[in-house]
């Protein structure tokens, strides 16, 4: 399965998504497109984020999530009124797809669909799950960078040049020292966000924090862990380039690094009021 928030001119900002589910007896009819969702190729079932009610002020009461399927869960056969519009071919990060939804006139009931059972609930639920999901991706950015620095603290002792292992070098010891700070912070980010979270309170500053530290360490150090190996490094030979493909898309993921900083400042100064 997966989440359908992303569309064409709608990414950071979900209140200008466009996709509609109108209200038609016992069913909704969506109309709409959807990209960038994981799993869309090759899954079957979409929490599909969807505008009830496009005249809401504001914006985000009028939203709503729904379950939606591409396939009859009896017959297996593809339902009408929904597509899959082109495969997104990526940089790194090919473990799962990337494709578009596309749905015309769309039917699907609207009492088993509708998530919570009540309409206008779609963008709190969207939040809320990207509060998780950015823990998630941090989480994800220190597994890369940690795997980027074991390889390159192991090729470190094993290179050599002018007659010694390159991790004999200063140049090279600065930049696993550096290496191994960053990737032991964000850790302790993630931890500190994992744990708020399990706490049950608000975390949108502790997963902000986790998610954009973590993301920058990551290509970081992937970029630092190809420098030490080299044209090894570039090669597809060592798993190097493909930590450094990967990298970049935890940047992206779950609202962009630039947002972070956003609502970091945002909820730094809401909890410090004077």
């Amino acid at each position: 399965g997966g989440l359908g928030l992303t569309e064409p001119d709608a990414g950071t900002d979900l209140q200008a998504i466009r996709t509609v589910a109108a209200r038609d007896g016992s069913d909704y009819v969506v109309t709409g497109t959807k990209t960038w969702i994981s799993n869309a190729i090759m899954g079957h079932c979409c929490a599909l984020l969807v505008k009830t009610d496009p005249e809401a002020q504001p914006r985000h009461k009028g939203m709503s999530m729904l379950i939606v399927s591409k396939i009859d869960p009896e017959t297996k056969a593809p339902l009408p009124g929904v597509s899959n519009g082109k495969k997104l071919e990526k940089l790194g990060y090919k473990g799962i797809d990337s494709g578009e939804f596309i749905f015309d006139g769309y039917r699907c009931d609207a009492e088993l669909s509708l998530v919570g059972g009540e309409e206008g609930k779609g963008f709190a639920m969207a939040t809320g799950g990207l509060e998780i999901g950015r823990v998630n991706i941090a989480a994800r950015s220190v597994g890369i960078a940690k795997r980027a620095l074991r390889e390159s603290v192991a090729y470190a002792q094993t290179r050599k040049t002018m007659g010694k292992p390159i991790a004999e070098h200063q140049a090279i010891q600065l930049k696993l020292g550096d290496m191994a700070a960053r990737t032991r912070a964000a850790e302790l980010l993630v931890e500190d966000a994992a744990r708020a979270f399990d706490a049950g309170g608000r975390v949108d500053m502790e997963a902000g924090m986790a998610k954009y530290f973590a993301s920058e360490t990551a290509v970081d150090v992937a970029t630092e862990a190809m420098r030490i190996h080299g044209g090894y490094g570039y090669s597809k030979e060592y798993v190097i380039e493909r930590l450094y493909r990967d990298a970049p898309l935890m940047c992206i993921g779950e609202g962009t690094n630039e947002m972070q900083r956003i609502i970091i400042a945002k909820q730094l100064v809401a909890r410090n009021k004077i």
